[in-house]
C-alpha cells in the first residue's frame, strides 16, 4: 500500500508541476505596470519608456505601462509596489535610494531587505557633477575651494531625501569637506532647469538628462561621478582625480513585491533580458542615454542589491549624512 501511495503521490506531483508553471508561461495576460520614482522627463522615466518599447515584443503583445510616482526620495513609489500582490503585474524600477539606503535616513513603511523580489539588474547610468553656467568655476577643484571659503552659501538640486541625487551629492560634500544646501525638485529634468534658471548652483545629474544642455553651454560639467570614462564627454575628468576613491554609479533594475513565484520571476526576467537586446532599445539606452546594459539572472541582482544594502548604510553613517 505504501508503494502504491508513493506512486500515486508521484503521479500527482508530475501533474502539479505543469499546473503551477502554467500561470508563469501565460504571463502577462494584461498590461503590466512599471512604477518609477521620478516625474516625466527624468532619466529613469526615459529609461523605462525605452525598455517598454521592446517589452511588448516578448510579452504576448501586452504593453509595459510606465507610471510616475515621484516624491520622498522614491520611497512613495517603492512603498506602493511593496503593498501590491506578487502576481507580476505591478513592478518597480529599483534604485539605490529606496532599495538600499533610505531606511537609514527615515522611517519607512517597508523593509528593503524583505519587501521586494529581485528580477533583473537592467542598467548602470553615468552621472556628472554640474554647475550653473553663470558661476565662474571651471574645475571641480575650483568649486571645492570656493565652497570651503563660503560654507552654506552654495546650494545643490536633488530629487528628494534619500534619492540618489541627494545621496551622491551629500557623499561628495562629505568627501570634499564642503557644505552645500539641499533644494528639492521632482525629477532630474526639473533639477537641470533649476541650474539653467540660476535657481540652484550645483547638482549631480545623469549624462542622458543633461548632455544636450552641456553641449549647448547652458550648464557646465566639472567631473564624472564614476571612475569610468564617459564617451559622450571625453574631456570631462572623473571626480576621482580631485577626490581619490570617489566612484558612484546610478543603477536601475526591476523588482516586484515579495513572495513572487520562482517560475514567474524566471519568466519576467527572460522577457526583460530579451527586451534589453532589441537593437533599437540597445541604441536608445547605450548611445542616447550613455548607459551600460547589465541584464543577467535574478540571483545576480539579488546579490548586487545585498551588496548595496551593506555599502550605502555604512557610507551614510560614516559620512554623517542626515535627512535634512
Amino acid at each position: 500500500m505504501k508503494g502504491l501511495a508513493g506512486i500515486a503521490a508521484a503521479a500527482l506531483a508530475a501533474f502539479a508541476v505543469p499546473a503551477l508553471s502554467q500561470p508563469a508561461a501565460q504571463w502577462p495576460e494584461r498590461p503590466v505596470r512599471l512604477i518609477v520614482t521620478v516625474g516625466a522627463g527624468g532619466a529613469a522615466d526615459t529609461l523605462s519608456r525605452n525598455i517598454a518599447s521592446g517589452f511588448v515584443q516578448f510579452a504576448n503583445g501586452q504593453p509595459l505601462i510606465v507610471e510616475n510616482r515621484p516624491g520622498a526620495g522614491g520611497t512613495i513609489a517603492a512603498a506602493a509596489v511593496a503593498r501590491e500582490k506578487p502576481d507580476g503585474y505591478t513592478l518597480f524600477l529599483a534604485e539605490v535610494g529606496p532599495n538600499a539606503v533610505s531606511h537609514v535616513l527615515m522611517k519607512l513603511p517597508y523593509d528593503p531587505h524583505t519587501a521586494f523580489t529581485p528580477i533583473i539588474h537592467a542598467v548602470n547610468l553615468p552621472a556628472v557633477i554640474l554647475v550653473r553656467s553663470t558661476l565662474p568655476y571651471k574645475t571641480l577643484g575650483e568649486l571645492i575651494a570656493a565652497a570651503k571659503q563660503q560654507p552654506g552659501k552654495l546650494n545643490y538640486a536633488s530629487a528628494g531625501i534619500g534619492n540618489w541625487t541627494h545621496l551622491f551629492m551629500a557623499y561628495f560634500n562629505t568627501q570634499a569637506g564642503i557644505d552645500q544646501v539641499n533644494v528639492i525638485y521632482r525629477s532630474g529634468a526639473e533639477m537641470l532647469f533649476s541650474l539653467i534658471r540660476n535657481d540652484a548652483d550645483t547638482a549631480i545629474i545623469t549624462v542622458s538628462t543633461s548632455l544636450g544642455q552641456i553641449r549647448e553651454g547652458k550648464v557646465r560639467a566639472l567631473a564624472g561621478a564614476s571612475s569610468r570614462p564617459m564617451p559622450q564627454l571625453p574631456d570631462v575628468p572623473p571626480a576621482a582625480k580631485t577626490i581619490p576613491g570617489f566612484d558612484v554609479t546610478v543603477w536601475h533594475g526591476i523588482v516586484g513585491p515579495a513572495g513572487m513565484d520562482g517560475g514567474l520571476v524566471a519568466r519576467i526576467n527572460g522577457v526583460f533580458n530579451q527586451a534589453l537586446q532589441v537593437p533599437a532599445v540597445r541604441t536608445a539606452i547605450t548611445e542616447s542615454q550613455g548607459a551600460e546594459i547589465v541584464g543577467g539572472t535574478p540571483q545576480q541582482f539579488d546579490a548586487f542589491i545585498k551588496s548595496e544594502l551593506k555599502r550605502w548604510p555604512e557610507v551614510v553613517r560614516a559620512a554623517g549624512i542626515k535627512a535634512e
